[in-house]
């Protein structure tokens, strides 16, 4: 994995040397040397080892997607802000099978770096509501669910969020 400044700089290498197949008359080398800088590009925003381990939780392969999360030594250096919050996403999301506490400590941290899609953190919200819970924190959990029902536009978690209410009443 290249560090994300790496990334940006091999694009702009690439693309000058695309520039200068263009220069020489070779067209069709300079568009697809400049479709490669946009892999570069694309793997800057979207980060590579994310993308694998997202892959790996929809097929439901817990360990899977912990080997390439794995990958990632250095967060905080390696991934922009936005995939720190998917970082963290993603563990949160694979420990609250096993270690709830660990599992709203990275959730809680990827509501606060921010999620680029709305029903990621509505799924985050819903998460960290399940986990206030199940340690009693009632009115935390209420605030929770409002928040994931209005993030929720598209109605994907309208049964989860029913099912939380439900269970809010034995409480």
């Amino acid at each position: 994995m290249f560090h994300k400044n790496i990334k940006l700089i091999l694009a702009g290498l690439i693309t000058v040397w695309s520039v200068y197949q263009f220069s020489q008359g070779n067209i069709m080398n300079g568009i697809s040397i400049l479709l490669l800088a946009g892999i570069f590009i694309l793997f800057y925003f979207k980060n590579e080892f994310i993308l694998l381990a997202f892959l790996q939780l929809r097929k439901q392969n817990f360990e899977g997607a912990k080997k390439w999360l794995g990958y990632i030594k250095n967060p905080e250096k390696a991934l922009i802000v936005k995939q720190q919050g998917y970082y963290n996403y993603l563990h949160g999301i694979m420990l609250s099978q096993t270690n709830i506490t660990q599992a709203e400590k990275f959730l809680r941290k990827a509501v606060r770096l921010g999620l680029s899609m709305n029903h990621d953190l509505a799924m985050a919200k819903l998460q960290l509501a399940g986990i206030a819970m199940t340690k009693r924190r009632k009115r935390e959990a209420t605030n929770l669910i409002a928040e994931a029902k209005k993030l929720d536009k598209n109605g994907m978690l309208k049964e989860q969020i029913q099912q939380m209410k439900q269970q809010m009443k034995k409480i």
